[in-house]
């Protein structure tokens, strides 16, 4: 069973990217059975329990585990001793049989950015299911804009992705950070910005969003093809929403 988070950022590479399912597979460290499975499902639910399961010493505790796990690679026995110190009455092998389960996957590691204040943006589109609007359901989607340095994170709900839209939640963001726009802003190939990147071919942008940053005076940065790993800040952040 996944967490919600999951689900989103498989939707999100499947129907925002377009990456195949064994490309999920690999990006999110995961069975590709599992993406084929989420995939085909049109929304997220939990599992249905027939029972109620039993109940457990460490129940209390799993959430304290799971966050330690999430801020340090800490051992069973440290986590154990943890435990112990607020109460834990248990023992050490439910303990390390739960970390072994929660712990998170290791995945591979690519090389750290680094930004400097003012330096970059991070863009890009999320899915919000729809939302009804008259007599009718629409698609409804957000831009979000992430400051590279300071994680500063800027969202707007639209019912559109066209240029329009793109270029208006541009400068929305940018009123939102006092008025600062960045030198660089990495994009996503999303056709409102880049109509073409061939692998090792080169990019032609979108001439009008080209327009637009040459008004505001910032670089359009694409993200090589299937690397998505490079836009990591903003990858999260829709993650995140």
């Amino acid at each position: 069973m996944i967490e919600y988070q999951m689900f989103c950022r498989i939707r999100h590479l499947r129907e925002q990217d377009k990456l195949s399912i064994t490309q999920i597979a690999e990006a999110l460290a995961i069975q590709r059975s599992t993406v084929r499975k989420w995939l085909s499902r049109p929304k997220y639910e939990r599992r249905a329990y027939t029972h109620k399961p039993r109940q457990s010493k460490l129940d209390t505790y799993k959430g304290m585990i799971v966050r330690l796990l999430n801020t340090h690679p800490y051992s069973a026995v440290q986590l154990f001793q943890r435990l112990k110190e607020q109460g834990y009455a248990g023992g050490y092998c439910i303990v390390k049989d739960y970390v072994r389960i929660v712990r998170p996957p290791r995945v591979p590691a690519y090389l750290t950015l680094h930004f400097a204040p003012g330096q970059c943006a991070q863009v890009d589109w999320g899915s919000a299911g729809t939302v009804r609007v008259g007599n009718t359901r629409r698609k409804l989607s957000f831009f979000a804009m992430v400051l590279c340095h300071s994680r500063q994170l800027y969202v707007e709900f639209t019912l559109s992705q066209d240029q329009e839209h793109w270029q208006a939640c541009h400068q929305h963001a940018f009123e939102s950070f006092g008025g600062l726009v960045p030198a660089e802003i990495m994009v996503d190939n999303l056709k409102t910005a880049v109509l073409s990147h061939p692998l090792g071919g080169p990019v032609v942008l979108n001439p009008k969003y080209a327009a637009f940053a040459a008004y505001y005076n910032f670089t359009i940065k694409p993200c090589g093809p299937r690397r998505a790993n490079e836009k990591g800040r903003i990858e999260n952040a829709i993650g995140y929403i």
